[in-house]
């Protein structure tokens, strides 16, 4: 099994956090969904033994696509690649994108996931992440969509300069209210070159502080949790049988194909990633080139990459496949390099697997990087 990962570099405004590819501009809309449908059939036979199982429309903001649009390239999956019966299909959507035709329309087509970028109940929030929806157009959009669309996942962000813990304990509130089964959730992070960086360097913004953060995150599990949620992976929670199959093949290891600027593929050996700029994309492609940079991964890079993806997540790091995968020495260098980190109960042995305790979760990202194998 493996996904197609589809990136719709377009949005309405810049978010000042965001540091993914996108243009504020659609001038080029037209030409940049049929040079996706064209990346699509000059990249099948790189799936040509494998049945698609999950499609994923993400971004920038995909919702800003008309259904006809988005019917075109699912269709062109269709016509090229084995998809399986039932995909997982899933759009990422802002919520003032979602009116009510367009959720009508949206259940009518092959859709059958929305990932809603709510971030906030609070109009103080999203003024300062500069999101392109009020608070009243998060709540319409939840309202509506949830009469159609059983799969939802939401985004909320914690660690705002000035959200107080009430305040997140209120967000966490109000998006349970609309049973929704799973939701995803990130620390604001100050990312290079971004506006928020930049106010924050002027002194606008208040800087984002790690400790209310990490009070936050744990605020965010114990919620969750006690309304039967799965911390599943670090930043994501979802009720039984509602886990993102797209996100869980990913944090397997399973092969994807990034189709669009800036996106990335990877089939087990390499890793390949597009150019970031929508004109040179479309010309590269329209030229019949595919205008991509591929890496091939050596051992190490793979054990690396399946230290930082096991320990995201509820699978952990099994032992016995690092041995299997890697060799013994791996392994006996894993454990050395995780020792410290057991002692102080950051990291735990179950069953052979390493997993992060929920004291180590907020740090498991560093976690990982320390037991990064460096020489090869």
């Amino acid at each position: 099994m493996s996904g197609i990962y589809i990136h719709i570099p377009f949005c309405k405004l810049a978010c000042h956090y965001c540091d993914f590819h996108f243009s504020t501009s659609l001038k080029k809309k037209d030409e940049l969904i049929h040079a996706l449908a064209k990346e699509l059939l000059m990249r099948k036979t790189e799936f040509e033994h494998t049945t698609v199982d999950t499609i994923y429309f993400g971004g920038g903001t995909p919702s800003l696509l008309s259904i006809s649009e988005i019917q075109f390239l699912i269709d062109t999956i269709h016509q090229h690649f084995t998809v399986s019966e039932a995909p997982e299909i899933t759009l990422e959507a802002n919520p003032d994108d979602l009116s009510v035709s367009k959720i009508e329309m949206l259940a009518q087509s092959p859709v059958n996931r929305l990932s809603i970028g709510i971030q906030s109940f609070f109009e103080a929030d999203l003024k300062l992440m500069n999101r392109a929806h009020n608070s009243t157009e998060a709540i319409e959009c939840l309202e509506e969509a949830t009469k159609h669309f059983d799969n939802i996942s939401i985004d909320l962000i914690y660690g705002i300069p000035g959200l107080t813990n009430a305040k997140w304990q209120e967000n966490i509130e109000k998006a349970l209210s609309y049973n929704i089964p799973h939701i995803s959730s990130y620390a604001l992070t100050v990312e290079p070159k971004t506006a928020l960086e930049r106010f924050i360097k002027k002194g606008i913004i208040e800087n984002v502080d790690d400790d209310a953060a990490q009070e936050q995150f744990h605020i965010l599990i114990d919620t969750l949790e006690a309304h039967d949620f799965v911390h599943y992976e670090l930043s994501n929670f979802g009720k039984a049988n509602y886990f993102s199959r797209n996100n869980s093949a990913y944090w397997q290891g399973k092969p994807y194909l990034g189709i669009g600027p800036s996106a990335h593929s990877f089939n087990g050996n390499e890793r390949s990633w597009n150019v970031r700029n929508n004109s040179i994309y479309i010309q590269n492609i329209e030229n019949d080139i595919l205008p991509k940079e591929t890496e091939t991964l050596t051992t190490t890079d793979k054990y690396n990459e399946y230290i930082m993806t096991g320990l995201r997540t509820i699978w952990g790091v099994s032992l016995d496949k690092v041995a299997q995968d890697f060799g013994k020495n791996y392994k006996d260098y894993l454990l050395l390099q995780a020792e410290s980190f057991i002692n102080q109960q950051l990291l735990y042995i179950d069953n052979e697997k390493l997993l992060v305790t929920k004291k180590g979760k907020f740090l498991s990202d560093g976690i990982a990087s320390d037991l990064f194998k460096i020489n090869l």
